[in-house]
Formats: C-alpha cells, structure tokens, sequence
C-alpha cells in the first residue's frame, strides 16, 4: 500500500480553480509538487476567521495566521476586490459584499453598473488589487500586491470569470476579462501577479519546513 503524501502548503481558500492556479504558478519556482501536497483549506476543516481589516493586505493577513495556527502549516491567503477611481478607490475590500450580500456576484455588479451609468467612459478607469500574504508557523511573513488597471463597461460581456470580470476591460486589451481564456486571465491579473511575487517566499518556506 502506497504511503499517504504529508500537505507541505494550506491555501486559504475551498476554491479548487484557485488552489490549480497557485500549484501551477508554483511549479517553475518550486519545481513539480504533489497535487496532494498543496491543499486548501477545506482539507482541515478550518473555521474562517472573520475578516476586519482595512486593507487587502490586513485581511489577507488574518486569514493566513489563522490557518498557519490551525494546521501547524506554511499557509497562503489573499484577499482581493475592484477599485473604482470615480468611487474613491470603492468597492475596495467591500467588493464581495457591495450590495451588501455577501458574494452576490450578480447583485454587486448590478449595483455597480448603476452607479457608474452616466459617468463618461475616460473617468471610468478602476484596477483590481490582490494581497496575496504567506504565514509560517513559526510567525514568518510575507505579503505581495498585485494590481490589474484598466477601465469599466456599462454593459456586461462575455461568460467567463466572476464578479466583476464582465465589465472590466485590461489595460491594453479590448476584450472583457469575463472573454478572456483562464490561462490570458492569470498571465495579466492581479492574483497571478501576488502570487508569483509570493512564490519565491513560498518556495523558500516549504525548503526550510
């Protein structure tokens, strides 16, 4: 009988689209790692921690050192929402709950369209953010940010991605990232952009642990 792989890493997240996009980002620092050895969080049965930060990067961290300390693991959170320039800089770290239920992706981005409806399309410029934070059990940590700019539609379009993807268009591009393939989406985004600055930290905390 084959020997039981041991978890070397716990995402913060029971999103398994997520948990194949940071075992891919991993794999040109760390090298191929066992699916079974980079987890989520639904693996220990973790409670969330409610997060109360302020920043992308404060909730990033709460969830990180509360999974670090429930599953004695390295452990990878990020916390991530749309910034709106005309907004001031909202939905922000209320992103998910903009309507004010959370994870309500079509009312949120109901909401949104809403607000931003008669504003001209040069003012209508927004970025994603993303804190993507590393705890260790042994209180080591590291936060990375990763921003995508770009502008807002007033309609949505295309079936891909989540949230606010239909009406997000990239810098430079011209197509929604809801009509983007998800390899062209993690190449640009604001994830895949924390979570390859995190990686070498990442690789460095499963070579010590």
């Amino acid at each position: 009988m084959a020997a039981m792989t041991t978890p070397r890493l716990v995402l913060a997240s029971h999103n398994e689209h997520k948990l194949g996009e940071l075992r891919a980002i991993l794999r040109p620092v760390v090298g191929d790692l066992d699916p079974a050895q980079v987890v989520s969080a639904r693996e220990f049965g973790a409670p969330e921690p409610i997060e109360d930060g302020l920043t992308f990067a404060e909730n990033a961290l709460i969830k990180a050192r509360a999974l670090a300390a429930a599953t004695g693991l390295p452990s990878v959170a990020d916390d991530s929402g749309l910034a709106v320039d005309v907004l001031g800089g909202a939905p922000g770290i209320f992103s998910a709950r903009w309507s004010g239920r959370h994870g309500d992706d079509a009312a949120n981005l109901d909401l949104l369209l809403a607000q931003i409806s008669d504003v001209a399309l040069e003012h209508r410029l927004a970025q994603f953010v993303c804190a993507a934070a590393l705890v260790t059990p042994q209180g080591d940590e590291h936060v990375e940010l990763g921003r995508m700019h770009g502008y807002l539609l007033t309609e949505r379009r295309g079936d891909g991605g989540f949230g606010y993807d239909p009406i997000f268009v990239p810098e430079g591009a011209t197509r929604t990232t809801a009509e983007l393939s998800p390899e062209e989406k993690n190449a640009i985004s604001h994830r895949g952009r924390a979570f390859r600055a995190l990686a070498p930290h990442i690789a460095w905390a499963l070579a010590v642990g």
